[in-house]
């Protein structure tokens, strides 16, 4: 699913522009699946799939793979509508150096919320 993450946020002017302060790596974790997303000013460099030995970062988002997909549906239900709704229901974990992550909490959620553009509706056939 994030493997086009660069378009979705390149693309949008105003989500780079939110993002203009950013420039880190941080892992989005699906497990078991992970994701190392690479931001230099608010694009996104690469995106790079794992497994990895030892990844660097500066934050991680940790959930298991359903919760992000039902994160990503296009029309989430209320409570897996949001990162932060999620970490209230314990289903998302932050780690890490939480600065750079809370000072572009607005940025984050834009990026991670970008993969719903091309999902498809709940219960629909794949």
């Amino acid at each position: 699913m994030l493997e086009q993450l660069a378009g979705f946020v390149n693309d949008d002017a105003a989500l780079v522009r939110r993002g203009r302060h950013l420039t880190a790596a941080f892992l989005v974790e699906a497990r078991p699946r992970s994701w190392l997303v690479h931001v230099l000013r608010g694009r996104i460099e690469k995106v790079e799939e794992g497994p990895f030995v030892m990844p660097s970062w500066r934050f991680a988002l940790r959930a298991d793979e359903a919760s992000w997909q039902r994160f990503w549906q296009k029309r989430p239900a209320p409570g897996d509508h949001d990162l932060l709704a999620l970490v209230r229901r314990g289903l998302l974990k932050f780690e890490g150096d939480l600065q750079p992550l809370m000072a572009n909490l607005l940025y984050i959620k834009g990026v991670l919320e970008a993969p719903r553009a091309v999902a498809q509706p709940k219960g629909a056939a794949r």
